[in-house]
């Protein structure tokens, strides 16, 4: 127990042995699996990555080391930083949250490097806590734009015949472009559409459908996950 009191008060007292800087590696490890199963758990991408889950692991336990050497040395801090400059990721991050996963983890692993064990226990739990409430209720949720394309005859051609169909359906649509096809007898056009939160998108194209003589109607997404 008094190992224990010790070890949780080393970021208070500013001592430091090895034993405490292996303890705090390991808080830092053990942390860190937590954030991966939180990750894991709340992910929704179309790309999984078990390199990025050992990344998380990895990276918080090995800054908890570089915590230890830099604390009480400008220099070495400074020249540590110049170093990580250097680095360059060999696959970019397309996801934004995946970011702050990473974050997450330096944070860990800093805070257990500087022996406030306390302080990244409650960080672990707390933000992992908000992740998941976050995740489970779907907060934010929104539709991203999509890239509507209608075929319609040259001889039903006339301004704003989808705009009733628009207005149901969508919080925001823009005409990109009109161009011919089928020899000119018809006319092709393309919107960016913004659907609402409960429009299904079976029903927009079964109502165009109705409407433009049952010709062809493809919807797709602006961004795709890479």
């Amino acid at each position: 127990m008094e190992f224990l009191s010790n070890l949780f008060s080393a970021g208070q007292t500013g001592e430091a042995s090895l034993l405490m800087t292996v303890a705090a590696m390991m808080v830092a490890g053990v942390l860190s699996f937590v954030i991966a199963q939180v990750y894991q758990l709340t992910f929704k991408g179309e790309r999984y990555s078990q390199s990025f889950v050992h990344t998380i692991i990895i990276l918080s336990i090995v800054v908890s080391i570089v915590m230890n050497v830099v604390s009480s040395n400008a220099g070495v801090a400074f020249g540590l930083f110049a170093i990580f400059s250097l680095i360059r990721f060999r696959s970019a991050v397309t996801d934004a949250k995946d970011i702050s996963y990473i974050f997450f983890a330096l944070s860990v692993g800093m805070t257990a490097g500087l022996y406030q064990l306390w302080l990244a226990i409650l960080l672990t739990i707390f933000a992992s806590a908000v992740i998941y409430i976050l995740y489970k209720f779907d907060y934010g949720k929104g539709k991203d734009a999509q890239i509507l394309k209608i075929t319609v005859p040259e001889n039903l051609n006339y301004e704003d015949m989808f705009a009733d169909i628009f207005e149901k359906y969508t919080d925001s649509h823009v005409l990109r472009k009109v161009e011919t096809t089928n020899l000119g007898t018809m006319l092709l056009y393309t919107f960016a559409v913004r659907c609402k939160n409960d429009t299904k998108e079976q029903d927009l194209l079964n109502e165009i459908r109705a409407r433009n003589a049952n010709l062809k109607v493809s919807i797709s997404y602006l961004q795709t996950a890479e």
